[in-house]
């Protein structure tokens, strides 16, 4: 029998389970991965309204990373909210530290779904030219960054989004999802690094919004990159097996297949 993949995702608790580190490891193990979590907030929310976000201390959440590291061999990780740039940036290089190959799939969550703005209470800086040279940082050592339409627009104020697109490219792999499109709704757009340009169309018709379905997406891709599917592939399944969450029922909290 085939040792299973020990999978990473840093993220926040949501006490409804439809996104955070609770769905990543479903949706982990779902898929043949043993998912391990590192809890970088504590949320107040179910599934249509999150009212507050605890964030966890910066060195709990490297003293979890290390000792995980202790323990397992880990190569893939999956990040989620992360309370700034900066603290991203300390996060990304204990994992460097702990294994300089390691590929980070970065889901980079803004706001929720409900409208709740994460980053709002960012006082890391006020000098805007910091918080980006820490994004661009961040950029420089991740593995792939997941993105929809709405928070693309906010990476880079003064950037187009093609321009944005372009410049996040030069850096790193980009998936950007299509669910937030005007057009084209749930069409994913793969870039890479070596130039090339992917489409990921839709399949399943029958589909509903659920709470937390990019968190779903994110550590779908980080599992089968773990189990050594190359990239496009890796998120085509990730699309899929995303689809079948959003068909599972009509309400906010999709069903894994285990």
């Amino acid at each position: 029998m085939k040792d299973r993949p020990y999978i990473l995702t840093i993220a926040g608790f949501d006490p409804s389970s439809g996104a955070g580190l609770t769905a990543d490891v479903k949706t982990i193990e779902a898929l043949k991965g043993y998912g391990l979590a590192v809890c970088t907030a504590n949320t107040i929310q179910n599934d249509i309204e999150l009212k507050t976000c605890y964030w966890v201390d910066i060195e709990v959440i490297k003293h979890q990373i290390e000792i995980l590291f202790d323990r397992f061999t880990i190569e893939f990780v999956k990040i989620g909210i992360i309370q700034n740039w900066r603290i991203l940036n300390e996060i990304i290089d204990v994992l460097l530290e702990k294994n300089k190959k390691i590929k980070i799939v970065l889901d980079p969550i803004l706001k929720s779904s409900s409208d709740f703005d994460f980053h709002k209470s960012d006082n890391d800086s006020n000098d805007p030219n910091i918080k980006q040279n820490n994004f661009e940082d961040v950029l420089e050592k991740i593995y792939l960054l997941t993105p929809n339409y709405q928070e693309i627009e906010k990476l880079y104020a003064d950037k187009t989004t093609e321009e944005t697109i372009a410049h996040i490219n030069s850096k790193t792999n980009l998936l950007l999802k299509g669910g937030h499109r005007k057009e084209d709704v749930g069409k994913d757009e793969l870039y890479t690094r070596k130039g090339k340009r992917f489409t990921l169309n839709a399949k399943e018709q029958n589909v509903s919004e659920k709470h937390g379905s990019g968190c779903v997406l994110s550590s779908a891709i980080t599992t089968y990159l773990g189990l050594g599917f190359p990239l496009l592939k890796a998120c085509f399944r990730g699309k899929r097996y995303t689809e079948k969450v959003l068909s599972s029922n009509d309400t906010l909290l999709g069903y894994h297949r285990i």
